[in-house]
């Protein structure tokens, strides 16, 4: 009796191993766990434009959207990356801009029209999205080293990402000699190869094996009930803070590290796509009434969803952050000889197309797959653009800033207390930075 227990604790070692093993050899990059079905009903009195149930499904590859096969005759394959308005977690899939883009372009007409574009006919179009919440140009930098090459062949990669650089820094407390913190590696993959394994149960590489192999096979849909709810008390802390800071410190660092890692990023998507697109990130800016203002929660010193955060910087200076990271985002393109795209002039009916500062309703998803649907196939690459040189920037590109003809001066900024400067560093500063739901 007691040889039999002891054979078979040497056997379930054994086979524990094994499968540590086996999972570090095979388990892939992924942002999203393969297989994962999830269902979120959210509090319609937090989202009043959006659905107040939504599919968030992910396919084999990690990616939210449909499953697909690398070798499916006639597919033209679309993967988007980039943060929270890429991911759309508040939208039902079909609803998600990435959902909605896929489902134009599967229209006979456009069909023809990207098959015309790379001489092959094409069936299916299927758009793969990798967006998540708190991803800025680092993250995505990181995520594009590690997933891109997983993949056989992409027609194209869609990129939109900036955001969350800016208020990663805010959340700091806006340094003004240190580059935004970054999400975990640990966090930022939901499957890594570098899998920490325990000796507890749940902790085992079995355990986490029949995990996956449930979502695989049986596709179990989690519920997430009163997704968002935090966002009641994050809009309050903004409308009650102590402190509105309307000036900051010189944003140099953080422009130069969005820079750098945008850069790197747009050379790795190059060089694994035969096109790029870059849809300059959007946001909500206007003279804000009650009701919009009442909307937002952002740029607080502090993260609202998981502490009390009494201290915000004014919509006008997150604005004019954003807008010069705007700036530097079509300069870096347009060096690469990448196509952007500025969706800021079709986004402006205010609620109507965001729910919040930065995140769309189905409505303005709906008018931002409609602008991108056109692009893929005149998104051309460049030969070589992956490896060309950057031209240096001229030493007053640092001032340029804003959405579409730099609206941002940099002569503004000293009244403001931000004097942009032309500095470079490198960066490597990482914390949890995902916003939970």
């Amino acid at each position: 009796m007691v040889a039999a227990a002891l054979a078979l604790a040497v056997l379930l070692v054994v086979a524990e191993l094994g499968c540590r093993r086996w999972m570090r050899r095979r388990t892939r990059y992924t942002v999203w766990p393969p297989g994962l079905r999830l269902e979120v009903r959210q509090d319609p009195r937090v989202f009043p434009e959006v659905e107040p149930r939504v599919r968030f499904h992910v396919n084999a590859d990690g990616e939210r959207g449909g499953e697909v096969r690398g070798d499916e005759a006639g597919l033209y394959r679309i993967l988007v990356a980039g943060g929270s308005s890429v991911e759309c977690f508040a939208l039902d899939q079909p609803t998600s801009w990435p959902g909605a883009l896929e489902r134009l372009l599967n229209a006979p007409e456009m069909r023809d029209a990207l098959g015309a574009a790379r001489d092959k006919s094409v069936r299916r179009v299927h758009v793969g999205n990798i967006g998540h919440s708190g991803v800025g140009a680092a993250d995505l930098d990181l995520i594009f080293d590690r997933v891109l090459p997983q993949y056989g062949h992409l027609d194209v990669i869609v990129i939109m990402v900036g955001a969350s650089t800016v208020y990663h820094w805010l959340e700091d407390g806006a340094p003004p000699s240190s580059p935004p913190s970054v999400v975990s590696e640990w966090v930022l993959f939901a499957s890594h190869p570098g899998q920490p394994f325990g000796w507890m149960p749940r902790g085992w590489a079995l355990a986490e094996l029949a995990r996956r192999l449930r979502r695989l096979w049986l596709h179990p849909v989690e519920v997430k009930e009163n997704a968002g709810a935090w966002l009641v008390d994050g809009r309050k802390m903004r409308r009650e803070a102590a402190e509105i800071r309307t000036t900051a410190p010189d944003p140099s660092t953080v422009l130069a590290h969005f820079e750098h890692h945008f850069r790197r990023l747009l050379r790795r998507a190059l060089a694994h796509a035969d096109r790029v697109l870059v849809v300059r990130q959007p946001w909500f800016e206007k003279d804000y009434t009650p009701e919009e203002a009442a909307r937002f929660w952002h740029g607080g010193v502090g993260r609202p969803w998981k502490e009390r955060v009494n201290v915000y910087f004014s919509l006008e200076l997150i604005n004019q952050l954003l807008g010069l990271i705007d700036g530097r985002a079509a300069d870096v393109a347009e060096a690469l000889r990448v196509p952007h795209l500025n969706l800021r002039d079709l986004l402006s009916q205010g609620l109507h197309h965001y729910y919040d500062h930065d995140h769309f309703t189905p409505d303005g998803a709906a008018v931002a797959a409609r602008a991108i649907a056109n692009r893929p196939r005149t998104a051309r690459r460049t030969s070589g653009a992956g490896r060309a040189p950057i031209a240096r920037r001229r030493p007053t590109s640092c001032t340029r800033g804003g959405s579409s003809a730099r609206e941002n001066n940099a002569a503004e900024w000293p009244r403001r207390g931000i004097v942009p400067a032309c500095s470079t560093n490198r960066y490597s500063n990482r914390s949890n930075r995902t916003i939970p739901r």
